[in-house]
């Protein structure tokens, strides 16, 4: 029987690093080999963490090789339209000519190209050296869905050919699913309109090349996104992909992770009784400014209750001098799904970003909704309205979500037995799918077959 020998392309961010190195994770427990690449300052990030140098080392089934994404050392990567010009003039080239080495310098070959979908021209790269290919989808297939039918959309008139809105209200991408809010079209509200163009122009190209794909996979349940799956037939689900945590090794640091992991946390957890802690994380991406920071810990004080905030270390704000934070511990980062796992937590403050939306799932926890942009607007009107799971946020005529609105919706959140029920039916049915014959299961066999025939 062939070993498949897997070259995986994540798009270079956090949430996007994550669902492919879990999968990798996966794939090397089934007896697949995993080249994993990285750009040269994702790789950076990844290794500085502490002890991860060790943990990557003892990974021989993974192995990590970077490539430039074309940007300087001090150019801003949060700056997402320039960043996908720059991958997209740089990195084809560079990646063909890592596959070649390896193909000189081991001898094995590669058999397959999972490539993040907006790292699809990746698959370009394949085809020129007849390597088959498959597609990743980071986000829910309900995204999926909606960039696949982008020629529908703009033949509709529901976009123009820049990405644009061009009509108000709502629109259904196929008569089995839900409608969707025209503002909820995740590249329309990245705030910047020459933006805005440069991800649409990007992720149409990448989206070109799913016909060079013989699976797209996607981090999700039949169950969960039974209508969005049957839009698209070559759409597998294969999740909830959960990270592989070491039992024994109550410290070991995740694979892939760009912030080291403050594990005092769980410590802390220990202490706290029974779903009586809120756990705040809003990701890798959302900024607030002073104003907004200042209300959620404000807020946060006003609820007198216990809590776990995840402020990143690159976050610029100062706590306002008002700020007590004597019922609650900051860190920079956490091991997420442990802490979601964690008896002690109530419910999640997320901005609803399909990883989080996933391990919060597959935890049995509420949600409270604060999305920041993309595809978080609509994954927060899934949670709040189609699955009822959690609570979304308003913010007043200002656009500020005030410190009252953020306690009178945790009290009323913590309080709805109703809710709680509904995330631990829901924790269930989702953590069916990974169990032996489960759906997803069932798909990464099939996968596996293929990959190995």
């Amino acid at each position: 029987m062939n070993i498949p020998n897997l070259l995986v392309v994540p798009f270079p961010v956090q949430g996007h690093v994550n669902p492919l190195m879990n999968f990798s994770q996966k794939m090397v427990e089934h007896g697949c080999k995993i080249t994993f690449v990285n750009t040269d300052f994702s790789q950076k990030r990844m290794m500085s963490s502490e002890g991860k140098q060790e943990s990557l080392e003892e990974s021989p089934t993974i192995k990590l090789v970077s490539i430039p994404d074309g940007l300087e050392a001090d150019d801003d990567r949060s700056d997402l339209g320039k960043l996908c010009d720059s991958v997209l003039s740089t990195m084809p080239s560079m990646l063909e000519k890592v596959i070649e080495e390896i193909h000189v310098n081991s001898g094995e070959r590669i058999t397959c190209i999972v490539a993040d979908v907006i790292m699809g021209w990746a698959l370009e790269v394949g085809r020129k050296l007849g390597i088959k290919g498959i597609l990743f989808c980071t986000a829910s297939a309900a995204t999926f869905a909606l960039e696949y039918k982008i020629p529908k959309l703009i033949q509709d008139g529901i976009i123009d050919s820049h990405g644009c809105p061009i009509t108000k209200g709502t629109f259904q991408i196929s008569p089995s699913m839900p409608s969707m809010d025209v503002k909820a079209i995740w590249w329309s509200n990245v705030y910047n309109p020459t933006t805005e163009r440069k991800i649409f122009k990007y992720l149409v190209h990448c989206m070109q090349n799913s016909n060079l794909a013989k699976w797209c996979i996607c981090n999700t349940t039949y169950e969960l996104e039974p209508s969005a799956l049957s839009c698209v037939p070559k759409l597998l689900p294969v999740g909830p992909l959960l990270r592989s945590y070491d039992k024994t090794n109550v410290t070991a640091r995740s694979l892939g992770q760009f912030w080291e992991e403050d594990h005092s946390c769980i410590d802390w957890l220990n202490q706290q009784p029974r779903c009586s802690v809120l756990y705040i994380a809003f990701g890798s991406f959302t900024l607030f400014d002073q104003n907004q920071f200042n209300e959620l810990a404000l807020g946060l004080d006003l609820t007198n209750r216990s809590f776990l905030w995840v402020v990143r270390q690159d976050n610029k704000m100062a706590f306002p001098s008002e700020f007590l934070g004597s019922k609650g511990k900051i860190v920079g980062w956490t091991p997420q799904l442990k802490v979601l796992n964690h008896p002690s937590i109530a419910c999640f403050l997320s901005h609803c970003g399909w990883n989080s939306i996933i391990e919060g799932f597959s935890s049995g926890v509420p949600f409270l909704c604060w999305p920041y942009f993309t595809d978080q607007f609509q994954n927060r009107n899934y949670i709040c309205d189609e699955l009822k799971v959690g609570l979304g946020l308003n913010s007043d005529e200002n656009g500020l979500v005030s410190r009252w609105e953020i306690k009178k919706k945790l009290d009323r959140l913590i309080s709805d037995e109703q809710i709680r029920t509904k995330s631990l039916e829901l924790k269930e049915t989702v953590m069916s799918n990974i169990a032996e014959g489960g759906g997803s299961s069932e798909n990464v066999s099939r996968l596996l077959s293929w990959l190995k025939s």
